[in-house]
């Protein structure tokens, strides 16, 4: 039995799995929200249950840097250290992994029919490195180095690299985002808050009030995903243009990814905000934005991009890598 966790800034997941048939088995998962707990033993032990477990191997894949077993995660006020949580719940092995990294060891576990390709130019037979990015919450992103027999995921901070405009209005963008953040990061304009920053950034430069509706809306619930849901049914101008912005934002930094790791075997798209506008992530922005790299066109038009559609990708993969290596 093998404990699973993708702990985020917005939830916890988490799961037990047992390897049947070669493959990995849900026995057990259940979804927390990170900000109502205090740590993630409080949330484990809510998960196990007070009676005796037969889980003894546990492998977290946590959004924060991983530094000799400990993460201050990013977008929370907690420090996990893995030989605390084994001490604390008598485990025999606790692991901790980066959340993209785990996200990275999930992908040898999908199945075809988990991923959208979105590169109808692409060689889907070459071989080499892939990289991963993923927005949700904040923006992740990891490399996959292929040495010769097999994919081996490694950590990055990549999100948190200063954001590069590669356009006039992307150069407002910045100029409007530095005044309060002082660094902007690519973070800021390509995950959650950066839906909010693009909404709120377009609304100024329009000039337009907000409509009554849609202020309605949002008072009582998630901007970016109201600027979504508003964007995709084309019924407020501003949330249009921030969606547009976003999925150009998404293209242009995922080929920027796929050069910086030389991803021929492909670009993956994780998080949770691309499965839920796929009508856009298919439409020719993003694609005209990954390949808008100069000289290394080619090289682009002729990489694999896929969208992966399983949502428990990051959890297959820390358990994956609690049976495998951890």
């Amino acid at each position: 039995m093998f404990l699973a966790g993708d702990i985020g800034g917005t939830k916890t997941n988490l799961a037990v799995y047992a390897y049947q048939d070669d493959e990995l088995a849900v026995q057990k998962s259940a979804a927390f929200p990170s900000k109502d707990h205090k740590t993630l033993v409080e949330i484990v032990r809510l998960f196990l249950g007070d009676g005796p477990s037969e889980v003894r191997y546990a492998c977290f894949g946590v959004a924060g840097p991983v530094k000799d077993g400990v993460v201050q995660v990013t977008n929370l006020p907690w420090v996990i250290n893995a030989a605390e949580i084994q001490a604390e719940l008598k485990l025999q092995r606790v692991s901790l992994l980066n959340d993209l990294e785990a996200n990275a060891y999930g992908i040898k576990t999908l199945k075809p029919k988990e991923l959208l390709s979105l590169n109808p130019k692409a060689n889907q037979r070459q071989v080499g490195n892939r990289a991963l990015i993923s927005a949700g919450t904040g923006l992740g992103e990891a490399g996959l180095f292929w040495d010769g027999v097999t994919h081996r995921p490694f950590a990055s901070e990549g999100g948190h690299a200063s954001f590069a405009p590669n356009s006039a209005i992307g150069d407002e963008l910045l100029v409007f985002l530095r005044k309060e953040h002082g660094h902007v990061s690519w973070e800021r304009v390509l995950s959650g808050m950066g839906m909010k920053n693009l909404y709120s950034f377009f609304r100024q430069r329009s000039g337009q009030p907000e409509p009554e509706w849609l202020t309605e809306q949002i008072r009582t619930g998630d901007l970016a995903a109201i600027t979504t849901q508003v964007g995709l049914a084309k019924t407020d101008p501003v949330c249009v243009e921030a969606l547009d912005a976003f999925v150009h934002i998404y293209g242009s930094e995922a080929g920027n990814l796929a050069l910086k790791m030389l991803a021929l075997g492909g670009v993956y798209i994780g998080g949770g905000i691309a499965p839920k506008m796929l009508e856009k992530m298919q439409s020719p922005l993003f694609l005209e934005s990954f390949f808008h790299k100069g000289r290394l066109q080619p090289l682009l038009e002729s990489t694999p991009v896929y969208v992966i559609l399983n949502e428990k990708t990051a959890l297959q993969g820390a358990a994956w890598y609690a049976a495998h290596i951890g």
